[in-house]
């Protein structure tokens, strides 16, 4: 996340805190995100300098509003004026970081070769919720070239219990390499 993204995001959500809007606008914020990410050409089209400003700012304005709370269209209207709105996912990434922070949320990163069962996925939150002390949102994520296990990734560190990890282990400790 860039600079510019951080200050973005922690200024919408300091805007967000003073109204009591925080929840609405992580919501409104990731729904974005994933219609963005969806639509990249609807992005593209609102970062395309060639159009006026102006024609940018109705684009967005038509299709949002009503939409979204009026906040975040202000928000994003801001950020096209200014030719950032290629920032929007990062700006979204820093709210949300900001948002667990302050409401004792810690994001883990599963990884696994094939999607977790409700019974693990319960037992695997629980169990991080204990370690951490924190509530724990999970995000999974299925990357078949784990063969196996898990790879968690939480609070900037990586627990790899993974089936190709230790494979290559192996692999290493056969070769010399270890």
């Amino acid at each position: 996340m860039t600079e510019l993204a951080r200050e973005y995001g922690e200024g919408l959500y300091a805007l967000a805190t003073e109204e009591a809007l925080e929840e609405r606008l992580l919501e409104e914020t990731g729904a974005l995100l994933g219609i963005f990410r969806e639509q990249p050409d609807f992005l593209r089209l609102l970062g395309n300098l060639s159009l006026p400003k102006e024609e940018r700012l109705s684009i967005l304005d038509g299709a949002l509003r009503g939409q979204v709370h009026p906040y975040l269209l202000n928000f994003l209207k801001l950020l096209c004026e200014r030719g950032a709105i290629h920032e929007y996912a990062g700006c979204a990434d820093a709210y949300r970081q900001l948002y667990n922070h302050s409401h004792g949320i810690v994001e883990a990163q599963v990884t696994t070769s094939v999607p977790l069962t409700d019974a693990q996925r319960r037992s695997l939150t629980e169990r991080l919720k204990q370690m951490t002390g924190k509530a724990v949102q999970l995000r999974e994520r299925i990357d078949t070239a784990v063969m196996g296990g898990v790879v968690l990734e939480m609070d900037g560190k990586r627990y790899d219990n993974s089936v190709a990890t230790r494979l290559e282990n192996i692999r290493r400790v056969i070769s010399g390499q270890a």
